[in-house]
């Protein structure tokens, strides 16, 4: 991971929906122009930390630094306006909008440079180029969470959240929007993905974190948690090598992300 400070370091942070805690005392650190997965297995509590990251549960513990700055339990709204975008698995169009639409909704606190703001996303994603007149309904799986992401990205955040980006996508979509979230990345954002895709999400992550029953397991660099006897065995599952796709035997064989 990088030496400088992280733009997010959430420490100890537990939350819930009013019952028993579903995370305890979770920690986590991204950086600007990283990708920094949070994997595990169903139940282990991966979403329930995006929510309470972005306001929409309450913290009963815990820290969320942005920028050094505490901002555990403010309200979405001035998460936002802090610099944090929360992409969420469902619901994160509006499909009767058109894709301009969707994307000027998504600037309702810019004060200026909208226009501008929405050509450069769309050099970005050059698929909503072709569709910028389109309403979201038409638009495929893939290009749907395209959308969601610029749409996020319309406020300039310094934080991007993205829950679960590739769910119920064919493989063909599932790479094409990971080609976006790396190219995000590489726009100096630092970029925070839950997945349920163990395998596939390492692949592309330059941290990691492994949540279990809400609580930190291993942590590391993608590539070496992919490569990890236990995480393998107990959460991805082996691959005879024949079936590995290009990009894994490449890691397995140079240590490259």
């Amino acid at each position: 991971m990088s030496d400088a400070a992280p733009v997010l370091d959430v420490g100890g942070l537990t939350a819930g929906y009013g019952g028993p805690p579903i995370i305890h005392d979770v920690s986590l650190r991204a950086h600007g122009g990283h990708i920094t997965a949070i994997v595990g297995p169903n139940g282990a509590g991966k979403s329930t930390l995006m929510k309470a990251l972005v306001g929409l549960i309450p913290c009963t513990k815990g820290s969320v630094l942005l920028k050094g700055v505490d901002v555990v339990n403010r309200s979405p709204e001035r998460l936002v306006r802090a610099g944090i975008a929360y992409v969420p698995q469902v619901i994160n169009v509006f499909p009767s909008l058109t894709v301009r639409e969707n994307l000027e909704m998504g600037a309702y606190i810019r004060r200026s440079g909208t226009k501008e703001r929405i050509e450069q996303l769309c050099e970005m994603f050059p698929d909503l180029r072709a569709a910028i007149k389109r309403p979201a309904r038409t638009l495929s799986g893939g290009q749907r969470n395209m959308l969601a992401m610029a749409r996020g990205l319309m406020v300039d955040p310094i934080v991007l959240l993205l829950d679960e980006p590739t769910a119920g996508l064919a493989p063909r979509y599932a790479s094409a929007v990971w080609d976006q979230i790396r190219i995000v990345r590489d726009s100096g954002v630092a970029v925070v993905v839950v997945e349920q895709n163990t395998r596939r999400t390492l692949t592309h992550a330059d941290w990691a974190c492994v949540l279990v029953l809400g609580r930190n397991r291993l942590e590391g660099k993608g590539e070496e948690l992919l490569n990890d006897d236990e995480v393998v065995d107990l959460y991805i599952g082996r691959v005879p090598e024949a079936l590995r796709s290009k990009e894994e035997r490449e890691i397995a064989a140079n240590g490259t992300g």
